[in-house]
């Protein structure tokens, strides 16, 4: 018999990340509009990269960075204060039956990304990939060496 796929670990569902999406659109938009009553962001713009939300939809984690990489504990303090008044209009513009709760984290992908293309560009690591490279082209090297 096959092995159990219950004990697999899974990605998002559909619907978490369409309500993820969602939630990141209408949270950009308002935002970007400066509807909040918070004081601290009315001066910053705040780029939205990504909302995780659990499978119960009950819970949302907002990533998110100040663009130019300004005071970034500023920020999330003055979402955070300002989190009932986000989730509240954000329960209004979205036909969902709960708004979730709202959790917000500084976005650290930008940076990985940056760092990723800083050891892929080290010549000792271009050096290994183009030698596993022509191990596959003569045939030598096993399909799975990456």
């Amino acid at each position: 018999m096959s092995k159990s796929r219950a004990s697999e670990p899974r990605g998002p569902s559909q619907r978490q990340l369409r309500v993820g999406e969602l939630i990141r659109r209408s949270l950009s938009e308002l935002l970007t509009r400066g509807d909040l009553h918070e004081p601290d962001l009315a001066a910053v713009s705040i780029t939205v990269g990504e909302v995780r939300v659990t499978p119960d939809l009950k819970r949302a984690t907002c990533f998110v960075l100040p663009l130019g990489g300004g005071d970034e504990q500023g920020v999330l303090d003055a979402l955070r204060r300002a989190k009932p008044e986000i989730r509240h209009q954000l329960a209004r513009s979205m036909k969902l039956k709960h708004a979730p709760d709202l959790k917000f984290e500084i976005d650290r992908s930008f940076d990985r990304m940056d760092e990723t293309r800083r050891l892929l560009s080290d010549e000792r690591v271009r050096r290994d990939v183009a030698a596993v490279e022509a191990r596959r082209e003569s045939g030598d090297g096993d399909e799975d060496d990456a």
